[in-house]
């Protein structure tokens, strides 16, 4: 479970380091992004929930936020096949951002947390003199039960 009071001290740390300052919207924005981690909102499902609480933060305000952090680096813009930017926190965990799996039946997204490319990145620098600085791997495909009509409940579609 995501302790969101120590991510919100990071990023703070993180935005400080990098000559910003974590504003009052910001911190609303980014609190409700932390409390709905697991969904990969877009902007637009982001601005309904931050809506909910404070509804003087307007739609510009939330993308300008979301657009400095994927440029700090504190989420990821993605785009899951479906043609809507989704942001995804990254982790101080990783060196690298996490994998997801993506059914094309009912549009559940899981996440890999393990990073399993160390190997192939060694292999990529050495061979090609490419240092990797960073991946994402999604797979797309689908569940056992969705091809047998039978989705479950934690399967249906994510935001």
């Amino acid at each position: 479970m995501l302790n969101i009071t120590a991510e919100m001290d990071r990023i703070n740390r993180h935005m400080m380091a990098n000559g910003y300052k974590l504003t009052t919207q910001r911190e609303i924005i980014l609190r409700v992004l932390l409390e709905n981690e697991r969904d990969h909102l877009s902007a637009e499902g982001m601005f309904m929930l931050v809506k909910q609480k404070y509804s003087e933060i307007g739609l510009a305000t939330v993308y300008r936020t979301l657009e400095l952090l994927a440029e700090l680096h504190i989420v990821e813009k993605m785009n899951f096949g479906d043609g809507v930017a989704r942001y995804d926190l990254r982790g101080e965990d990783h060196e690298h951002m996490h994998h997801h799996l993506i059914c094309d039946v009912c549009g559940s997204l899981q996440e890999i947390k393990e990073d399993w490319l160390g190997e192939l990145e060694e292999r990529l620098e050495r061979e090609y003199g490419f240092k990797v600085s960073d991946h994402r791997l999604d797979f797309t495909g689908t569940y056992k039960s969705c091809s047998k009509g039978e989705c479950k409940k934690e399967c249906k579609a994510v935001s």
